[in-house]
């Protein structure tokens, strides 16, 4: 177009946006803005003129001295424009005049501002503002123009997005509750096969014991009444060592004993841990569940871990075991890990290591009472299991990190044990998770049930 314009304008600038692929956390920076300052001493027709050449120009940016003023959008230009003497009265008077009667309330919003946010504040708006564009302010001052509509389809898309990974997640999320469920009706049926020959053993062990001291009984009576045994039963006795065999019959029947005790509780343990549980909650007892736990991380402690336990009184709480098992082991799991990683690194690199304190965890039970918001509510009652160990700490950012994780909003592909406990006990269960951990000083995890 080869007009002369009384007033400098420059032509009108689209950014290109970002060439990356949008998500949950973009932002406006990312999208294409128009870039068209305009003098306010500029007449409506020269404004008019680039409207017509550029059509999908959403509205100008006014300014004066190069400060910004203000918008007007090329809906609400047009309008005035094509009132009955609309042109007479503002198409040779400058913008000034025609913005004084314009003027409606417009939304300004950084550039850093997240595009779905930006849609929400866009919708909030009343009704007949709903079309007009939104107005952004770059880091480095400058104002732009971002058509709403742009704005619209953009949101929607990643909207589109979200909804796919969260359906393709929660795919995921059922396939995997699907296979740990059908992996925990395993389990429990080789603990069940397990434990019938181990109740044969421990059934049956009382009564071999018994039997095996009455003959030592009726042989220590025959020796009484035969003092002079023949040479053939002195040699049985000397082949068999029949004095060792009388002193160790009874310790070994006292192993076998203890042996088929301590894996009947293992297998009970892992039949807890792999316990599919109900619709509703039913009472549990909790520091069972610690027992077995533990019981269960046996071997990763290597004999290097001491395990304290401060068990106070507590009554049968209302939960989800198989979960609360889960949670159990994720947290004991991640201080045995970390308390066994900075064994290592002592040995490593410490010379002298008889100064360095053993790695221990401790475990405290007790139900404590916490003030409700309510001032008039009554004190609400929690079960608290608190688990500290003597590890080197976390750092602010690891915490930081680890808090994150526990948010909704977590975009992470992979979610870790401590994210999944955390949901456990706060959404299933309506209790708390609280972190703490300093340098030097060690990491302490709480756990907060409701007690209904």
């Amino acid at each position: 177009m080869s007009e002369e314009f009384s007033c400098q304008i420059s032509p009108p600038f689209l950014s290109e946006g970002s060439d990356r692929d949008l998500g949950l956390d973009s932002t406006l920076q990312e999208l294409p803005m128009y870039n068209f300052p305009v003098e306010i001493n500029c007449t409506g027709r020269e404004v008019a003129n680039f409207l017509e050449k550029y059509p999908l120009l959403p509205g100008v940016i006014l300014v004066e001295q190069e400060k910004f003023i203000g918008m007007i959008s090329r809906r609400r230009l047009l309008e005035f424009l094509i009132r009955p003497y609309g042109q007479e009265l503002f198409f040779q008077q400058p913008l000034e005049v025609l913005y004084s009667y314009a003027r409606i309330p417009m939304l300004l919003l950084a550039d850093t501002t997240s595009i779905l946010i930006a849609m929400q504040l866009s919708l909030k708006r009343s009704p007949e503002l709903l079309a007009e564009p939104i107005v952004v302010q770059t880091a480095s001052g400058a104002y732009r123009l971002l058509d709403v509509q742009e704005l619209n389809i953009i949101s929607w898309q990643i909207r589109g997005i979200d909804n796919l990974v969260r359906y393709e997640r929660s795919q995921a999320q059922m396939i995997q509750n699907d296979k740990m469920a059908n992996l925990g009706r395993l389990v429990d049926g080789v603990a069940h096969e397990i434990l019938d020959p181990v109740g044969f053993i421990w059934g049956n062990i009382i009564y071999v014991s018994n039997y095996s001291q009455d003959l030592l009984k009726l042989i220590a009576a025959y020796e009484k009444e035969l003092p002079a045994a023949s040479q053939a039963i002195n040699q049985i006795k000397e082949e068999i060592e029949f004095d060792f065999l009388e002193q160790d019959l009874s310790r070994s029947l006292a192993s076998i004993r203890t042996g088929a005790e301590r894996l009947k509780k293992l297998v009970t343990s892992l039949q807890n841990f792999c316990h599919i549980d109900a619709i509703y909650p039913k009472p549990v007892d909790l520091h069972a569940c610690i027992d077995s736990i533990i019981l269960l991380i046996n071997s990763r402690l290597q004999g290097e871990i001491e395990i304290v336990k401060y068990y106070g009184q507590l009554p049968p709480v209302y939960c989800f075991m198989g979960q609360l098992n889960q949670v159990l082991m994720n947290i004991l799991s991640e201080s045995v890990d970390t308390l066994l990683n900075e064994a290592v690194r002592q040995q490593l690199y410490l010379e002298d290591t008889n100064t360095v304190q053993k790695p221990r965890i401790e475990i405290t039970t007790e139900v404590i009472s916490q003030e409700a918001n309510n001032p008039d509510a009554p004190d609400s009652r929690w079960v608290l299991i608190r688990i500290a160990d003597n590890s080197p700490g976390m750092s602010e950012e690891l915490q930081q990190q680890i808090m994150e994780s526990f948010s909704l909003q977590t975009k992470t592909g992979k979610e870790t044990s401590l994210a999944v406990s955390y949901r456990i006990i706060t959404a299933r269960h309506g209790g708390k998770l609280n972190l703490r951990s300093q340098l030097g000083l060690g990491t302490e995890f709480e756990i907060l049930l409701p007690l209904v």
